[in-house]
């Protein structure tokens, strides 16, 4: 008598053709999903939005909203954008913005977000500009600004306090990035440097020695 052959239902079990899959898999499925602008005009929406929430400065406003809420930049990358929006000419968040924009959406992206931070609230400042020409003198007026200006002056101190963390990664370590700190408040609030000058000196050589400690 000849064997039956096996029956067609029954499945021989196999192995899987590459053993790493599996956690190549489970890393990637636990890795979150990068949150960025949808097209231009995503970008020229937030940025105005943005802008529009920006008085006394938008400082603390673009690192809520682009870190927290939106989720376009890590709390590193932020920094790290920052801070070369920081040294480049021109105004700082629009400098951010350049940035933003051309990284998802080239040169498009660009214009979008700039275009963002200065159209509508242009209209703004100017409708605002002509009613204090008109209310100045008032002492109230005077005054209800002078509180904004504390406002601002808290929400800016904020994100730095929250920003600080974020430097125990930095290469030079937590301490040093501590130390140039508290070399750049000395120079700018104590001995009056010109911030020009700061950057050049002290930044310099944070950048320099950054750049000796980052591995080839």
């Amino acid at each position: 008598m000849h064997p039956s052959p096996p029956a067609t239902g029954a499945a021989a079990p196999s192995q899987p053709p590459d053993a790493p899959a599996a956690p190549a898999a489970t890393a990637a499925a636990a890795a979150p999903a990068v949150a960025h602008p949808q097209s231009p005009r995503d970008l020229f929406v937030s940025f105005t939005f943005l802008a529009l929430q920006g008085f006394g400065g938008v400082l603390a406003i673009v690192q809520r909203e682009m870190v927290e809420k939106k989720k376009w930049l890590t709390p590193e990358q932020f920094l790290e954008d920052w801070a070369v929006a920081q040294v480049m000419p021109g105004p700082n968040v629009i400098n951010l913005a350049l940035m933003i924009g051309d990284r998802y959406f080239g040169l498009r992206g660009a214009v979008a977000a700039v275009a963002g931070m200065l159209t509508v609230p242009l209209v703004v400042i100017l409708a605002l500009a002509v009613l204090y020409a008109h209310y100045a003198g008032n002492p109230q007026v005077a005054a209800a600004l002078r509180g904004m200006g504390a406002v601002s002056g808290g929400l800016i101190a904020a994100t730095g306090i929250k920003l600080v963390p974020q430097l125990r990664k930095h290469p030079l370590g937590f301490a040093t990035c501590l130390v140039f700190m508290a070399l750049v408040f000395l120079a700018i609030a104590v001995f009056k440097i010109p911030l020009g000058w700061v950057l050049l000196v002290v930044g310099g050589v944070a950048c320099v020695w950054t750049w000796k400690r980052i591995p080839a």
